[in-house]
């Protein structure tokens, strides 16, 4: 068996596609976000402004936040010294469940180390423990999550993209006596549009099911406390699982659930990616803490951020860029084809100094490959003109088709 060569023309596949993945060798520069320092090519370092960073609101340059990892660095040192069970529980880790429960209104919260594990862990685990269990899934849910839905070996329905009918057509097929549970989330990252929370509780109640809400684009975002949109709504007491992330609004790294105390004492007790993984470090989750203090207080990261994706959409659309509709933070591009995708941003980064990743199948469909845009409080509107100017050019050059 020739291993090497098997391994070669799976890589060359992704190649040919087009949409082979190439990770951009970078360094923000603190406190000057969204401005870094590229160090592809080998002419040294060249500085460059970022539009597709997930810290949404420059948490992760924040003074607060850096203060607090300093603080914490220097009291307790590096790494948190093992499992949650074993030598790892610090005081940090207590202090930031409480804040994230309290944020959502809920009894408790567990911490993973990454968005990724938690809805894996906790999905898995949920339909593992619910004898027969049935999980009802959106069709654009994150890999995370259809992981965690696959590992749990249970029933699964997937439900068309934001479709009640659809959902309440497959929940009502089901016995009324099994157990349900249904998963989604609130911002769609990659299509940016947000599902109707409140119509899917109400099936959840009439069909006796479980909610499970994946809100890791929208914490810290949206809410008058950084909750999520299921704050705004004014619906989180009726989900039963909340789910979030800690390396994106809030800037720094992790992930979360909120529920009440048996859910939370369940996965706690049975997830494997939990039980068996080292805890995250103080010093990351002293950050957090940070951060969700200040987001808990502090509106004005959302409202700039929230201004300046408006006000980037509205440049893109008075262009005739193809914007994507969006009501969320996300700027979607859409582009169609893989290998244009990537030669743009190829060509944003070499000749403007603008860094976008392409977004490819199978994060995307084949055929709706885009750029994704995520500009933030910090992006000025100059650095918007500038940007919209060369996507113009761009456009032009490849000869692709501008709106009317």
């Amino acid at each position: 068996m020739d291993y090497n060569r098997i391994f070669t023309q799976a890589i060359d596949r992704l190649h040919g596609e087009g949409r082979y993945r190439v990770f951009i060798d970078i360094l923000r520069n603190k406190g000057m976000f969204p401005n870094a320092r590229c160090f592809a090519g080998h002419n040294g370092p060249k500085p460059i402004t970022v539009w597709c960073s997930n810290d949404y609101l420059s948490m992760g340059q924040h003074p607060k936040v850096i203060a607090a990892m300093e603080e914490a660095l220097h009291d307790v040192g590096a790494g948190a010294g093992g499992t949650r069970n074993i030598g790892g529980n610090t005081h940090y880790h207590v202090d930031l469940e409480a804040e994230l429960a309290d944020l959502h209104g809920k009894e408790a919260a567990l911490l993973f180390t990454s968005g990724y594990v938690s809805n894996e862990a906790t999905l898995s685990t949920l339909a593992k423990i619910l004898p027969g269990c049935v999980i009802f899934s959106d069709e654009l849910n994150h890999a995370s999550m259809i992981a965690g839905i696959r590992n749990s070996g249970c029933e699964k329905r997937v439900f068309r993209h934001n479709d009640l009918a659809h959902l309440e057509e497959l929940l009502a097929a089901e016995a009324p006596d099994t157990p349900k549970l249904i998963a989604f989330e609130s911002v769609y990252s990659m299509d940016a549009d947000i599902s109707p929370i409140a119509a899917i509780c109400d099936l959840a109640d009439k069909y006796g099911a479980l909610t499970y809400l994946d809100e890791v684009h929208a914490v810290g975002m949206y809410g008058p406390r950084g909750g999520g949109i299921s704050e705004r709504e004014g619906v989180a007491h009726r989900l039963t699982v909340i789910e979030g992330t800690l390396g994106k609004a809030f800037g720094v790294m992790g992930g979360y659930i909120a529920a009440d105390q048996v859910i939370v004492d369940v996965i706690r007790s049975y997830a494997p990616g939990f039980i068996f993984t080292t805890s995250l470090s103080p010093v990351l989750v002293a950050g957090v803490l940070a951060s969700v203090r200040h987001l808990k207080e502090s509106s004005e990261e959302r409202e700039g951020q929230q201004a300046a994706a408006t006000m980037l959409k509205a440049m893109f659309a008075g262009a005739g860029l193809p914007v994507m509709n969006s009501t969320t933070h996300i700027v979607p591009l859409m582009v169609g084809d893989p290998v244009e995708a990537k030669r743009i941003s190829d060509i944003l980064l070499a000749e403007y100094g603008v860094y976008v990743q392409p977004i490819n199948y199978p994060t995307v469909p084949r055929g709706t490959e885009r750029l994704r845009f995520t500009p933030g409080p910090t992006h000025t509107p100059e650095m918007m003109r500038e940007l919209t100017d060369a996507l113009v050019e761009i456009w032009g050059r490849l000869e692709l088709r501008l709106a009317a």
